[in-house]
């Protein structure tokens, strides 16, 4: 039976678009996607890739205002939209904007299965407010079921008390959190065909280390920096430090940049999609000590372009893609120490960052649009079946 599946989602993020794209092929789910914004132009510099979308959606009208930390973006005509959609099952992927208790309200009126699409892991920085955390676990309550990307955000839910027994666990389901794998893919094998062109057109080092993401104190950048200037002199002479990305925290790591000699680190800025690929098949290793983060695709973009991870094991992603000196090594958060270890351990190791690489590579392979898919559709059909 083919089930209409509405998904509310915040922006057009380019991460999201091969995933929405594989549902909109899979034979069993009627997809239609409802975008809160378009995008979110104080905080992403992301193109949007419009020319992409092969899924029915619509942006609905909003307005959206920042207020130092917080972020208040509100809807017009959301209840207007899920009726015009008449959908089976809903898929939300969030519970911090209006539109989201309005999507779930409607759906309890109208008695339709509703699905929270949940990232948040037990690691996350934004847990601990008293009236916050109230309201979260009275959307979690009201919930039919539940998307989780991995391990850290399934303990997520049971931390935050929702039943998992013999018949609860069936409410959620997993779906691996994935890029568009054959387009990094391929990106990484151009690179490396014409790579003496590619690093004098990056300004790029011989061999580096990477840092892609936002260049903000949470992702762990001071920490980075700092392990880089406490690795061996013969180590810096020969690999440089490159951060892909901007923000807040950037101007402050250029002033720090000139104490550190021998070395070359570099801030390349913002890179779209379809640039990062050749960052990636240049360097040695991705490294990402962050202090949060729901998941961490920067992971999926290194190891499909075949890098080792150095990973924060505050990171969502680090239970499931990182198997410890296999495919990357995983430190504390906030361990200058355990960084600069590993970093000087692993350059030092050519083979084995080479067999780390390929087997991260192989690894990466079963976190695919198409696997993500597959999971939303047994989702949608298991709950589907329980309220024909």
């Amino acid at each position: 039976m083919r089930r209409r599946l509405v998904i509310l989602t915040e922006i057009i993020s380019p991460y999201r678009i091969p995933l929405f794209n594989a549902l909109a092929l899979n034979e069993d789910v009627d997809l239609h996607v409802l975008f809160l914004a378009e995008t979110d132009p104080e905080l992403r510099q992301w193109q949007i890739y419009k020319d992409e979308i092969q899924f029915s959606h619509q942006v609905l009208p909003s307005w959206r205002k920042r207020w130092g930390k917080y972020n208040v973006l509100l809807n017009r005509g959301i209840e207007r939209a899920l009726l015009a959609s008449a959908p089976d099952v809903i898929l939300c992927g969030g519970y911090n904007y209006v539109a989201s208790w309005q999507a779930l309200f409607w759906a309890r009126t109208h008695h339709i299965p509703f699905l929270l699409w949940s990232e948040s892991n037990v690691q996350d920085l934004r847990r601990g407010h008293a009236l916050v955390e109230f309201l979260k676990n009275a959307f979690l309550r009201r919930c039919t079921g539940f998307v989780v990307p991995g391990r850290s955000a399934l303990e997520y839910l049971r931390i935050h008390k929702i039943t998992v027994d013999e018949i609860d666990e069936r409410r959620i389901f997993t779906a691996p959190n994935a890029v568009d794998n054959s387009l990094f893919a391929s990106g990484a094998a151009s690179a490396r065909a014409r790579a003496d062109a590619v690093r004098r057109e990056l300004d790029l080092p011989e061999r580096y280390f990477l840092f892609v993401g936002r260049v903000v104190a949470e992702k762990g950048v001071f920490d980075l920096l700092s392990a880089y200037a406490r690795l061996s002199t013969s180590v810096r002479e020969r690999v440089g430090l490159v951060f892909v990305g901007d923000g807040e925290s950037r101007r402050q790591l250029e002033l720090q940049v000139p104490s550190i000699s021998p070395g070359v680190v570099k801030f390349s800025g913002f890179a779209h999609r379809d640039a990062l690929a050749a960052y990636y098949a240049l360097a040695d290793m991705l490294i990402l000590p962050t202090y949060t983060d729901t998941w961490g695709l920067v992971v999926n973009e290194a190891m499909v372009c075949g890098l080792p991870v150095i990973l924060s094991r505050a990171a969502g992603c680090a239970s499931d893609l990182v198997r410890e000196n296999e495919t990357g090594l995983l430190i504390p958060p906030r361990d200058v120490e355990a960084l600069t270890n590993a970093m000087q351990g692993l350059s030092d190791q050519p083979e084995f960052r080479e067999l780390m690489g390929i087997r991260a590579r192989q690894h990466i392979v079963s976190y695919s649009p198409e696997a993500w898919s597959a999971a939303i559709a047994q989702a949608i059909e298991t709950l589907g079946r329980a309220h024909d």
